[in-house]
């Protein structure tokens, strides 16, 4: 069908065209108060077109797909796009066609076997070891995408995942929040993503009213993913140009402390966002965003890679260049090591709801949640609620002094592009109170 989409488009003048069929087999089940309360099974079929009439640039999604529908989608479209203003800065899509190298780890038969309300039976048991209740959800996938392009391109790929995430309870304000997001079912650790949750709902016993200060704060990987995918992503070319982006102007410039080494690994063996072709069907590969703090280059797709003079980065999005893998390199120390220097701190387990004032200066505002545990001379020895990170982000980033040396994968509603990555330890962290 995507081969017959493009001639489709070509015949009727399409001057760029990129047809790309996702199908997707998904497993969820829910649970709360320690029992399985949802279990739903979907089949998703879509057929994406993006076409191009001498730079004017349409798109539209399929979910019905038959050669008719096709017809209609595509004479809709040349339509259209006669009464669309053509986007002159618009470079085109890749010159194909591509050889694709074969990436390990992206599918695993038995996730599609495996007894998926064991897995959350052990991960709840796991907790309760601790905490009085659990609650949470658990997916399993399978995925294939195909694609082709006017360019030359014609590749596809198939992958599974699975991923659970799962809060334990303790009492009123005791909470913990843990993940296990893995490509293969040999990697995925649900006992350890329970036994994490419970322990920290049980070390967040009783706590207290925070207070505003300046405090070192050591975040766990889940709290820092999404600064850390946001950073990734405010490299886009896309939003660089749009005015949505503090790295906007500073290339060749430090961003963030020699600490801080960000990667986007599209082509990462085992990698939880891992793809072999990007949007335009350009092989991926490992792009250094930040090195040692120095901002080394945005993300581009062919047609912002012509602004800019340089090659692409694999990273289509066909209007906005966008990571997959988002690494944070790890540093040398261990997570304890790192805690145990932290004289007088917190150690922010989880945070949702990050909001940006100003994405052009990266002023933002987040809520910690669940466990929000005091350090003193390298120990926890309390836990305190209601409290609020107010930064900057390129502040922060330059605030990091260490990164451990064990990453992890965290991928869940709160972060969408999946993010490698070990602790973070922050010096002079501004924590204020959440206003009504």
């Amino acid at each position: 069908m995507i081969i017959y989409a493009i001639k489709k488009a070509e015949k009727l003048g399409a001057t760029d065209a990129v047809a790309q069929l996702a199908k997707e087999r998904r497993s969820q089940i829910r649970f709360a108060n320690n029992t399985m309360t949802t279990l739903q099974n979907w089949d998703v079929e879509k057929l994406e077109l993006f076409l191009s009439f001498n730079k004017r640039i349409v798109s539209t999604s399929l979910d019905i797909i038959t050669k008719k529908s096709i017809d209609a989608a595509i004479a809709n479209l040349a339509k259209l796009a006669k009464s669309a203003k053509p986007k002159e800065d618009f470079g085109g899509i890749a010159a194909g066609p591509f050889k694709y190298k074969k990436i390990a780890g992206g599918y695993d038969k038995k996730i599609l076997n495996c007894d998926l309300a064991d897995k959350v039976e052990a991960a709840m048991n796991s907790a309760l070891k601790k905490a009085q209740k659990t609650a949470g959800v658990l997916y399993a996938a399978e995925d294939s995408v195909e694609l082709a392009t006017s360019g030359g391109a014609h590749a596809s790929d198939k992958g599974t995942s699975i991923e659970l995430s799962l809060r334990a309870f303790c009492a009123k304000d005791e909470s913990g929040h843990a993940l296990s997001c893995s490509r293969s079912l040999n990697d995925f650790n649900p006992e350890a993503a329970g036994s994490k949750a419970a322990l920290l709902a049980s070390l967040a016993k009783g706590p207290v009213e925070g207070t505003p200060s300046k405090c070192d704060v050591l975040f766990d990987p889940m709290a820092f993913a999404d600064l850390a995918g946001l950073t990734a992503s405010f490299a886009s070319a896309f939003y660089v140009e749009s005015g949505f982006s503090f790295l906007a102007d500073k290339l060749g410039k430090s961003v963030a402390s020699p600490a801080v080494s960000i990667t986007d690994a599209s082509d990462m063996a085992g990698g939880f966002g891992t793809e072999s072709f990007d949007d335009e069907g350009v092989p991926t590969q490992t792009t250094e965003i930040v090195k040692k703090g120095v901002l080394n280059t945005y993300l581009h797709n062919t047609s912002t890679a012509k602004k800019y003079f340089v090659k692409t980065t694999a990273n289509a999005g066909l209007i906005n260049p966008s990571p997959r893998n988002v690494v944070l390199q790890p540093g040398s120390r261990s997570k304890d090591e790192i805690l145990s220097g932290i004289k007088n701190g917190l150690y922010i387990t989880n945070v949702w709801y990050t909001r940006f004032q100003n994405y052009r200066t990266s002023d933002f505002s987040t809520i910690p949640r669940d466990a929000i545990l005091v350090i003193k001379d390298g120990e926890f020895v309390g836990s305190v609620k209601n409290v609020r990170i107010t930064e900057n982000l390129e502040a922060l980033l330059k605030k990091i002094t260490a990164v451990s040396n064990r990453p992890e994968w965290v991928h869940w509603w709160e972060v969408q592009t999946p993010v490698y990555l070990p602790y973070v330890l922050a010096e002079k962290v501004n924590i204020t109170k959440p206003t009504m």
